[in-house]
């Protein structure tokens, strides 16, 4: 049966780490693109350091580094090894997922949150970007695609936060389930990228909209 993905943050409470402070293996574990996106495959599927620098265009030695790096910060777990053309290939499959709370993201020096986040947003664009070319983004006629700029109050930005929190606990639950289903069946999973992003807009120039009036009849 496939493991629940956890928090980072979680597992440091359970190992006595206060509550107020960051988990120094998060910070590793966060710290560098390779193992971001290492990690990102590693929640998605089992795999190996080769299959891996294969799809990241990196060299083995290069991603085989990251990935003990991430052994070591316990975000992944050896899963199975295999003989591939003379050599031992090694499989890892991600235990939880690595996630900064709101508290350990205010934590973090200034100096790293915009390298943290550009890294981030490029994995989302070029995820986007795959999939429109594959023909994937619009295979499915449900899929979610929405820009939604809005003017709110600062009760209102505190609760779109407390939303989205809210929904991205839930699509991890309903990952852990899925893997769980499938582990027990021959159905074969659907990969998915869900992406949500609620930011404070740039610049007073930006155009701002005004709630329409309601017209009377």
């Amino acid at each position: 049966m496939a493991s629940k993905p956890r928090k980072l943050s979680d597992v440091g409470e359970e190992q006595g780490r206060p509550r107020n402070g960051i988990d120094p293996r998060l910070l590793k574990a966060l710290g560098h693109p390779v193992r971001n996106d290492a990690l990102s495959i590693l929640n998605e599927r089992v795999a190996s350091p080769n299959e891996i620098s294969k799809e990241l265009g990196e060299s083995v030695g290069h991603v085989s580094y990251h990935i003990k790096v991430l052994k070591e910060c316990e975000c992944i777990e050896l899963v199975d090894t295999a003989q591939r053309r003379g050599a031992m290939e090694h499989y890892y499959r991600a235990t939880f997922r690595a996630f900064l709370t709101d508290e350990e993201w205010a934590r973090l020096p200034e100096s790293i949150q915009p390298g943290m986040s550009a890294s981030l947003l490029q994995t989302v664009m070029t995820d986007a970007s795959e999939a429109l070319k594959s023909g994937s983004l619009d295979r499915r006629q449900n899929r979610h695609i929405s820009w939604t700029p809005m003017i709110v109050d600062e009760l209102g930005w505190e609760e779109i936060a407390d939303s989205l929190g809210e929904v991205l606990g839930r699509v991890i639950e309903i990952q852990a389930e899925s893997a769980e289903r499938l582990a027990r069946g021959d159905e074969k999973g659907v990969p998915v990228t869900v992406a949500m992003l609620a930011f404070e807009a740039a610049g007073p120039d930006r155009k701002r909209v005004s709630p329409q009036k309601k017209k009377k009849a």
